[in-house]
């Protein structure tokens, strides 16, 4: 049996995406849950570590690990919820806030790079394919 153009498609987007998820995080030698949690405190500010563990898609333990890692280094902070004792909040000290709008910037001009010879276009095109591959994954999913 041959691969059918739809075969193809979705093989490649696939491929794309599983890429793409450790591409940065491959050329900065970091942990793709070590940059996300650092970009998730940097953008939304003290998180507990119970919101951090679902965003992430980890355990409790490997969230915990992380924070305590990055607490050595100065980069993050804990403390306990006031509101509810029950909850750790985690947020990114100063150095951490440095270090993490280093990691955004870094991630923009990654990016950039990534995106160089495609046309703003053919970035449209691509995004408007994207959205009626996901808008037709809804009406499937309706009963």
């Amino acid at each position: 049996m041959s691969e059918t153009p739809e075969d193809l498609f979705f093989r490649e987007l696939g491929g794309a995406w599983a890429e793409l998820r450790q591409a940065f995080p491959r050329h900065i030698g970091m942990s793709p849950q070590r940059v996300q949690l650092l970009i998730r405190l940097w953008r939304d500010g003290e998180t507990s570590h119970n919101d951090l563990r679902h965003t992430l898609g980890i355990d409790g333990a490997s969230v915990t690990r992380l924070v305590k890692e990055f607490e050595a280094d100065g980069l993050i902070g804990r403390r306990l919820d006031p509101a509810d004792n029950r909850y750790t909040l985690a947020a990114l000290t100063s150095a951490g806030e440095r270090a993490a709008a280093e990691l955004e910037r870094a991630h923009q001009s990654y990016q950039e790079r990534l995106l160089a010879g495609i046309t703003a276009q053919q970035q449209e095109i691509v995004l408007d394919v994207l959205r009626r591959v996901r808008a037709n994954m809804t009406e499937q999913e309706s009963p």
